[in-house]
Parts: C-alpha cells; structure tokens; sequence
C-alpha cells in the first residue's frame, strides 16, 4: 500500500468511521467498547477500554494532535495521542486516506477472486466438514419434516442464522430433496449494496460469476449463463444488472440457503447468485425506472431459463421488528399485527399476485421491513402464472434485546 498510517502534529486527526458501530459490552467486571464493521474492514472482534470514550471523542475530523493536547493532563504527551492515532487507523477505525486504500484493496482482491468463502462457518454452524455434516443430519433427524415432491420450479426460503431457524430450515428443503435440477438461479435479498454509495444506482440486480466454498463442498458457478446474462444485459440500463459482485463479499443471505441445497442434493448443479437490491422506489413511483427494470430483467429471466433443468431458489426473511430495528415498543407487542402482515404476505406470495403483494408492502411503507419482498416479487413478475404453497411461518424471538424477526417459505409449481 502506497498511503501512510496517519503522521502529523498539526493536521486534523481523521474522524473515527461513521459506519462503524459502538457496542458496550461487559468482561469479566470491565466495561470496553466494541467496534462492529459490517463491511469487514477494520480488524476483527476489536474493542477499547470505556475510560477511551472521551479521547475518540474529540477525534471529530477538526482537531490535531497540537489541540488533543489542550485538553490532556500532563502526563500525557504528543507522542502519546499521535500513537494512539495511528493505532486506531492501523485497525481501520478512522477515515483516512490509508483506510480508503486498505477498504479498496479488500474490495478489489474480492473482485479478482474466482472464489466466495463463507461469511458464516464457524458462527452459525461448524465450520469442520465433518461437524457440519453431523449438525445438519441432527437437524434433519429432530425436526418435522414436509412431504417431498417430484417437480417443483421454486422454493422461497429464509436465510435467518439456522441456530434460530432450523425448523422452518428443514421444511422447506426436504420437499424438494428429489429434485436434481442442472442449474439454479438464487435470487437473494441484497443487505449491503446500499453502503457502496454510487457503485449499485439504478442496478438492482447484482450478479457474481464466482463459485461458493462452503464447508460441505464447493458449488460452483454457471459462468457459461452468467456470460450470456451480461452479454445480453450489459449494454442496456434498463436490465439494471451489475457484474461487480463487491456486495457479495460479506452477504450471507445465499449461502446459508445453499448449504441446506449442498446437503440435500448429491447430484452436481450449478448456480447463479443474483443479490437483488432495493426496491423502495416501488411504494411511491409505481411506473417509475425500477418497475421498468424489474419487467425487463424478469422478463428475461422467463423467455430463457423457463426449463426443466432450473430450479429458482428465492433468500428472504420476512418482518424485522421492536427495539433494535428502531420500534417504539418491544416486539412482544407488535406480535399479533406482525403475525397478520406475515400471513397476509405469505398468502399473496403463494398465490403469486405480485400486484397485491406491492399494494401490502406499499401500504405504510414497509413498516416491518420485510427484506425478502425484492427477490420474492421479482420472481413472481418473472413467473406470473405458478401455484405456490406455504410451508412455514417462525420466528426468532429475540427477547433479550426487545426484538424479533419472523420467516417462512413457499413452495411454487
């Protein structure tokens, strides 16, 4: 890297990252903060005393080390604060120029690479082979499972952390355990396309040529589709496709789901990760460019891969509610209403009417934020005339933190 750790008296000191969050936790009687990074850039499981809360704090982007100073007892040096600078841009917590090159390096060696690594083994199941496969045989053992089908075109299915939605997990991927499909498209909900600022505008559909390595097996990518999608779709923003798949790199929302499909299937297949974006545009421009993207690339979608051999496997939870997802009241009181929008969500998704399920959606804004309506309704524009079948409907609540979020899964034929 060409860009230098911070080094100066009399320059501002760059601001702590705004996109970091601070997380107060308690150790064994000690108070610390702990800086979480959704992006992955700054260093992992990173945490300071609380008693540096007042020093982070005049690191506003406006004061040097010469004016830190001012505000420091005498045995505290210059030398002192321009290390403790350093340190915290070495660990990537301020918003320095060496930080933007390091951010950069991380996202353009993702890019480069042939291959995305799971973002989730080792948390939110084992990441050793041989436990997952004795974690997911346990699974498959101990929860009630759904009646398996001979054909099937797609499965809506949750990517919630399977230690809390393990049961509506095994539903939903026994059903199709005899399916052998050649190719399948994953359309997933996208979490963190909005953080990249300018990179994904007008391209909702994100799409990564890169094979998943997954603790059970690596599956890999349909590079021959994938090039016929970009060669075809490339050319025109009205597709709104993107081949920069930087917001693949810390996404869990196809894995988890793909780990289930690697666990069932023994046959060879292949995908296409798609991260579909956001679609809030919809709830107050209803013809605006986003339907008009959304109709072109669906469109294409059912004119070239409405065969046999593809199977269409749609990532989605359903209402994030209470507390910590900015709620007044707990999520224990919003229970009931968001039981009735699930339902009402469900129903509309397996009836496959799209129009209604906008008009939900529509109504208050998304008022529970239900992260897999883009990749659900871009399917039911793609395959308007399929029967579907509710399968589950859970939830995780989270009581400790007045919060919960629900899930459920459709079958289509």
């Amino acid at each position: 890297m060409s860009e230098k750790l911070f080094d100066s008296y009399s320059d501002p000191i760059p601001n702590l990252r705004y996109d970091i969050q601070r997380i107060p936790i308690q150790d064994n009687g000690r108070s610390f903060i702990y800086f979480y990074d959704q992006l992955g850039y700054s260093t992992p499981d990173f945490a300071l005393p609380t008693d540096a809360e007042p020093i982070l704090s005049l690191m506003d982007g406006t004061r040097s080390v010469n004016d830190i100073i001012k505000f420091s007892s005498d045995e505290v040096t210059k030398e002192h604060i321009l290390s403790y600078a350093r340190f915290l841009d070495e660990n990537g917590l301020l918003d320095s120029e060496y930080f933007s090159e390091h951010a950069e390096l991380i996202e353009s060696e993702y890019e480069k690479s042939k291959t995305h690594r799971s973002v989730t083994a080792g948390n939110s199941y084992p990441a050793d082979p041989e436990e997952l496969t004795e974690f997911l045989n346990a699974a498959f053992q101990n929860h009630a499972h759904s009646d398996l089908v001979d054909t099937a075109k797609a499965l809506y299915t949750p990517h919630i952390d399977p230690r809390f939605g393990m049961a509506s997990y095994v539903k939903s991927f026994t059903v199709i355990k005899n399916l052998k499909p050649k190719r399948v498209f994953i359309l997933a909900t996208s979490h963190y396309s909005g953080l990249y600022n300018n990179e994904y505008s007008n391209k909702p559909f994100i799409i990564s040529n890169k094979d998943f390595d997954l603790p059970n097996g690596l599956v890999k990518a349909d590079k021959k589709t994938i090039s016929l999608i970009k060669e075809q779709t490339s050319h025109d923003e009205i597709f709104g496709t993107s081949f920069s798949d930087r917001a693949h790199r810390i996404e869990h929302s196809i894995e988890l789901p793909l780990l289930f499909l690697n666990h069932i299937w023994q046959h060879d297949f292949e995908i296409i990760p798609i991260l579909v974006g956001n679609f809030d545009q919809l709830y107050y421009a209803k013809d605006g460019f986003l339907a008009h993207q959304i109709e072109a690339f669906t469109y294409l979608l059912n004119q070239q891969f409405n065969d046999a051999d593809t199977f269409f496997l749609i990532s989605g939870d359903l209402a994030h509610f209470g507390k910590k997802f900015g709620d007044k009241k707990s999520a224990s009181e919003l229970f009931d209403k968001v039981k009735a929008f699930d339902e009402a969500f469900l129903e509309v998704g397996a009836n496959n009417d799209s129009k209604t399920m906008l008009k939900i959606m529509s109504s208050e804004y998304d008022p529970y934020r239900i992260c897999g309506f883009p990749p659900l309704y871009a399917f039911l524009n793609a395959f308007p005339n399929l029967d579907g079948k509710i399968l589950s409907r859970d939830l995780w609540d989270e009581t400790e933190r007045e919060s919960a979020v629900s899930f459920g899964s459709i079958l289509f034929n």
